[in-house]
């Protein structure tokens, strides 16, 4: 039997259930991986609460995970038994000892990326390569703004883009937070507790505001975040840490200076087999050069799963962090 973290109805934290399951043999296009390292993502919290729908219920939370290939089902020929993959687009399930999985989803593990790594930053990789790469190609010499710049998207991000020559100004929620962002060489921060964040992006900017906002956090912080651009910025949302943004009248845009305004998905950049190698390949070739780090700060047992999701949306957390089966 496989223990698994299933939910019967949505709600908070508690509607988190440990129940034993038997893995079926894989069907046609699928294999079976058994967990090492499972990713802890705001969107299972979404799912949890039901602000995203996770399907049919009851349902295994879960969308990101590392472990080995037990079996292959039929027509898998670019995959073996026994070899170490990852994945964070294969549908939610991943909150389990071992399950079903699509082939065409795997990732294979290069030798210099850990199951834990993977595990930790797959889902949160790949989401600032096509933030950075593709729904807004930075330029070195540009200055963003990036909220949650202490979080698990945040950190890659900042190095990412400190890689890349571009200049980061990160919101945080402590002076704690802040250090952690500049170590990962977010150049300016600012706690938003006790600071106007539209007001200090414009003071680093002298006035010119940034060309691109990345918000994560939502409702809190999207009015805002249209204010710091500069005319013809564009306000990346993908996610609502602090709820779903309030509607917005699209004459707005216009009057703040002609904005963009776009609300991207991971699954959509990563739709295509090809698409999606290429997005891994790009994050583990910076991983694998030191150039993001693989650190895994925190880590529950699958079983407190609960208890997880607690410290996630309670802002508890820094950086990446798993499950571990």
């Amino acid at each position: 039997m496989t223990r698994v973290i299933r939910i019967h109805e949505t709600g908070g934290p508690e509607v988190l259930r440990v129940e034993e399951e038997t893995v079926p043999e894989p069907g046609l296009g699928q294999v079976r991986v058994r967990h090492t390292a499972i990713g802890l993502n705001y969107i299972d919290t979404y799912h949890r609460s039901g602000l995203y729908s996770p399907g049919e219920l009851p349902a295994v939370l879960g969308v990101e995970a590392a472990g080995v290939i037990e079996a292959l089902g039929p027509e898998v020929d670019d995959l073996r038994v026994g070899q170490r993959v990852a994945y964070a687009t294969a549908g939610p399930g991943a909150y389990s000892e071992a399950r079903l999985a699509e082939a065409a989803r795997l990732v294979p593990l290069p030798d210099g990326v850990s199951d834990e790594a993977a595990a930790a930053l797959l889902l949160k990789g790949m989401t600032v390569e096509f933030l950075v790469r593709r729904v807004f190609p930075v330029e070195p010499g540009q200055t963003v703004l990036f909220h949650a710049a202490a979080g698990g998207v945040g950190s890659i991000a900042c190095q990412w883009l400190a890689h890349l020559g571009v200049t980061v100004i990160g919101t945080v929620g402590s002076d704690e937070k802040a250090a952690l962002a500049k170590a990962h060489g977010c150049a300016h921060t600012i706690v938003y507790s006790r600071e106007s964040f539209v007001d200090r992006v414009r003071e680093i900017t002298e006035g010119r505001g940034v060309p691109v906002a990345y918000d994560s956090v939502g409702k809190a912080t999207f009015s805002g975040s249209l204010d710091c651009l500069a005319p013809r910025g564009m306000l990346v949302t993908f996610g609502n840490a602090s709820g779903k943004p309030d509607p917005i009248d699209p004459l707005v845009l216009g009057a703040k200076g002609s904005l963009y305004l776009t609300r991207p998905s991971l699954f959509t950049y990563v739709a295509t087999r090809p698409e999606l190698l290429e997005s891994a390949r790009a994050l583990f070739e910076l991983v694998e050069a030191g150039i993001i780090g693989s650190e895994v700060r925190q880590s529950w047992p699958l079983a407190e799963a609960a208890e997880a999701h607690r410290a996630l949306e309670s802002r508890q957390t820094t950086g990446a962090s798993v499950l571990i089966p």
